[in-house]
């Protein structure tokens, strides 16, 4: 059987209006470790309502990354600058991710976002691009194991599999 899932910055999703995404705004005032879920469940009720009785809801599975893709990136600070080329970060970086907590709860102000921190101290980042090598160095299990959210997600996949 297939299994469908997303992979979304919570970040950017409007929270209001038209194209709002569903929780999006409920999600807005609560705690931190229950905004992601919050609109993975409103999105798979929303999908669940508009496909009826012809929709298997156990094989679609959300995911919503609190707050950015480079969030996740903060697991390993030191592997992170050097994905990069650029170890001398590995400093600034970790004061980032230590003010802060998790990697997932590095916030999403439009000044404080995971993407904008790093983009202020990488000049040219390019997500395609740096995110993949950094993410590539820093490697799956460190993520998994500093990032709780993202390892229930892949969990929850792997469940599936098996």
């Amino acid at each position: 059987g297939c299994v469908a899932t997303t992979m979304v910055d919570y970040y950017g999703l409007p929270s209001a209006g038209a194209k709002a995404w569903p929780g999006r705004e409920e999600a807005g005032s609560c705690p931190v470790a229950t905004k992601a879920p919050t609109v993975e469940n409103a999105l798979k009720t929303d999908l669940l309502s508009d496909m009826g009785g012809n929709f298997d809801g156990s094989r679609f599975v959300p995911f919503v990354v609190l707050h950015e893709f480079e969030g996740l990136l903060f697991s390993d600070c030191a592997a992170f600058a050097r994905g990069i080329g650029q170890s001398a970060l590995e400093q600034p970086l970790r004061v980032i991710r230590e003010q802060c907590g998790t990697p997932e709860e590095i916030n999403d102000s439009p000044i404080t976002a995971p993407s904008k921190r790093v983009a202020e101290l990488v000049p040219g980042y390019e997500k395609p691009l740096h995110g993949t090598l950094a993410a590539l160095e820093i490697g799956l299990e460190a993520i998994r194991g500093a990032c709780p959210h993202f390892n229930a997600w892949l969990e929850r996949l792997e469940a599936l599999a098996n």
